[in-house]
């Protein structure tokens, strides 16, 4: 067995008798304990060893008040019996924080701009340390893979308790997963990242802390996945349970007795028919039922819980059982209420940012907006950070239009270089990112692995405005009626449609590609639209183009095939060959064929997934994948910039990131819970 936790690490305790009380060790000042097996947090026993103390836990004094706001949760019993018989010991990064305070956050609408604040409270079995390497222990104690990486075996924390004081166990992954996301009737297609090549796995439950995934071939990705993706791997067996025909036999006249039309009704309701953790509540959805609930949300392991929301905004509460402590015991998290408000309109983000009204944001926040944020940072007493970021403005065109005559423009290879060739990357990264950001194609993989030929990135970049007519001029796009602009080559009028939201990419820049095409002779129209619209259209294959980042990082492509298979990512994504999606999906038996470099694709992505990374194998596989999406130019890149961090400088423990960007789940590696307010 490969240990990957814990096994033959010498464990190093400070000389002298075991003190009353442990050492308030942080990252900045260590307190001269040895740091432990893995970065910035330690195992109870392990702490307690390496600085010979016994801790002592304490709790926010507000706690009982928090938690009578929460509907249907008892009276709250002692703090030892709340948390887990091993409670994750974090070190926080500055300082030992203070209890209290709300943390003020601002998102697009209730499931647009929000990743950025879900993030802040999000858990998962696992997690990415801030070094952005390194996966380390969370809601999992530890992990074990088998030889061949087709068995991965988690031990869950004995005690740990959800949100409302029941346990949380083995049983509630399995739920999770043969319940949940295997379920047709809430996924009627299983989502990839839970399937490994299309093919199930089997959950196994030895005991209460044991969680074993068997995987019909080997995807040592899976564990990366976890460590990234919103989707948490389970959930609460003994209130969604109820629900579930399967679970329970009344499941269905229990749900009525609510007021719901059946069981799966009621798990839709609470949980949604997505794992995206921003679906609407009963609360929001079901207001004539509420008084009839036996809960308001989902029990949750997360460090906040949500005890309201409106069409504007939503707020939370600390989670009493919240199963991280510091380094002096304390009970995390530090900040006792989280409220988000909704605003879609840009300038009014940026109006509330820049006169400190919210504590941090990130999302939906460009390069193009760093010089106003950064001019105001002194007058509204906040910090802006630039960091790099993962994934660009890319751009696709619908080869799968309902509009045949654009499907077949869309379509071909010669239409999608001319517009690639016909973009002035220079310009835009001049004009919108003040010359700060690099000219790049998209390549799928970002950062660039070793294993992919550097010609790659620079793919048909260069600006070349009379090689985009003459290959407009060559498929019969030309200017007919003498207006400036060229018909479709059947003659029709040709408009591209560039529909686009702020979350998605700037505006600038959609406005700079806008005139760099009408340049070469395409006409177009811009609208600015909000995520949730722009996101209905393009699932409902309406869009002309794609406009919104992408690109995802080795690791996380590892444990995802979405973007190498029609329709290409997800719904809060960039997408597009619906229509591919709909014939893969189906078997055949409906929609359209996609060409053979997308069939190649689908079987290089699962061959890859299951190969050693570093194997000549695994290179081969990689670089086609490459030379098939790139050379085939069915996404367009832009230029890879830096993107604004801001956090109003009374928010403490907050740390210098790596990355602005969403790929590892925002602020999820930045440890949320131990940020604190000091005012």
């Amino acid at each position: 067995m490969k240990r990957l936790l814990l096994a033959g690490i010498a464990v190093v305790a400070l000389s002298g008798t075991a003190m009353a009380n442990c050492p308030a060790v942080t990252v900045a000042d260590p307190m001269g304990v040895p740091a432990g097996a893995f970065p910035e947090q330690y195992e109870l026993a392990e702490f307690e060893k390496l600085a010979n103390c016994k801790l002592e836990f304490s709790e926010n004094p507000d706690i009982a008040k928090l938690n009578a706001m929460i509907y249907g949760n008892p009276e709250l019993p002692p703090l030892a019996e709340r948390l887990p018989e091993e409670p994750l010991v974090v070190a926080p990064y500055d300082s030992i924080g203070k209890y209290g305070g709300t943390f003020d956050v601002l998102s697009n609408a209730n499931e647009a701009g929000t990743s950025d604040f879900l993030s802040v409270r999000h858990v998962n079995l696992v997690r990415y340390s801030d070094d952005l390497q390194t996966i380390v222990p969370n809601v999992a104690k530890s992990w074990e893979w088998n030889d061949d990486y087709t068995e991965l075996t988690f031990h869950l924390r004995k005690g740990h308790k959800w949100s409302d004081g029941e346990p949380f166990t083995s049983a509630d992954v399995k739920f999770w997963y043969d319940n949940l996301m295997m379920d047709p009737n809430i996924y009627e297609k299983p989502k990839d990242y839970v399937t490994v090549g299309g093919k199930r796995m089997t959950v196994e439950t030895p005991d209460p802390q044991t969680v074993i995934f068997k995987l019909p071939a080997p995807k040592p990705g899976l564990l990366a996945h976890f460590a990234t993706h919103y989707a948490q791997g389970f959930q609460p067996k003994h209130f969604l349970g109820k629900f579930h025909p399967d679970v329970n036999p009344d499941a269905d006249a229990y749900a009525q007795s609510l007021g719901f039309k059946d069981g799966y009704a009621a798990i839709k309701a609470y949980y949604g028919n997505s794992d995206w953790t921003d679906t609407g509540s009963p609360m929001l959805n079901s207001p004539d039922i509420l008084d009839k609930l036996p809960k308001h949300a989902v029990p949750t392991l997360e460090s906040h819980f949500l005890i309201s929301e409106t069409t504007e905004s939503r707020h939370y509460v600390a989670n009493p059982y919240f199963f991280q402590v510091d380094t002096a015991g304390h009970q995390l998290p530090y900040i006792s209420e989280q409220d988000e408000v909704f605003a879609n309109d840009h300038e009014v983000r940026l109006l509330k940012l820049i006169n400190g009204e919210v504590d941090y944001k990130a999302q939906s926040l460009g390069l193009p907006d760093a010089p106003i944020l950064l001019e105001n940072q002194e007058k509204g007493d906040y910090t802006i950070q630039i960091k790099p970021r993962i994934s660009m403005p890319t751009v696709s065109f619908n080869v799968t239009s309902y509009d045949l005559a654009k499907r077949a423009v869309f379509g071909d290879l010669r239409f999608r270089k001319a517009m690639s060739i016909a973009m002035n990357r220079d310009e835009i990264n001049e004009t919108a990112y003040f010359g700060q950001g690099e000219p790049r194609q998209y390549i799928g993989f970002s950062p660039v692995p070793e294993f992919v030929d550097p010609k790659w990135t620079k793919f048909a970049i260069e600006y070349d405005p009379d090689g985009a007519k003459a290959l407009l001029d060559e498929i019969g796009m030309v200017d007919r009626d003498g207006d400036g602009f060229r018909e479709l080559p059947n003659g029709d009028a040709f408009i591209l449609n560039m529909q686009f939201a702020q979350q998605g990419l700037p505006g600038q820049v959609v406005e700079l590609l806008a005139q760099q095409w009408a340049d070469v002779g395409i006409k177009t129209t811009v609208k600015e639209v909000t995520p949730d619209e722009y996101r209905s259209a393009q699932s409902s294959n309406q869009l002309d183009i794609g406009l919104w980042e992408k690109s995802q990082p080795l690791a996380i492509i590892l444990g995802n095939n979405e973007l190498w298979v029609p329709p290409f990512e997800n719904y809060f994504a960039h997408r597009t060959g619906m229509l591919w999606a709909e014939w893969v999906d189906s078997g055949g038996t409906k929609g359209v064929e996609p060409p053979d470099y997308v069939k190649q694709m689908m079987e290089d992505i699962t061959a890859f997934q299951s190969t050693p990374v570093g194997t000549p194998e695994s290179d081969k596989l990689g670089a086609r994948l490459v030379e098939n999406m790139t050379g085939n130019l069915l996404f367009l890149g832009t230029v890879l910039s830096s993107g604004p961090i801001y956090h109003r400088n009374a928010l403490k423990n907050f740390p210098e990131f790596k990355t602005e960007s969403y790929e590892y789940y925002r602020t999820y590696p930045y440890r949320g819970p131990q940020w604190y307010l000091d005012e």
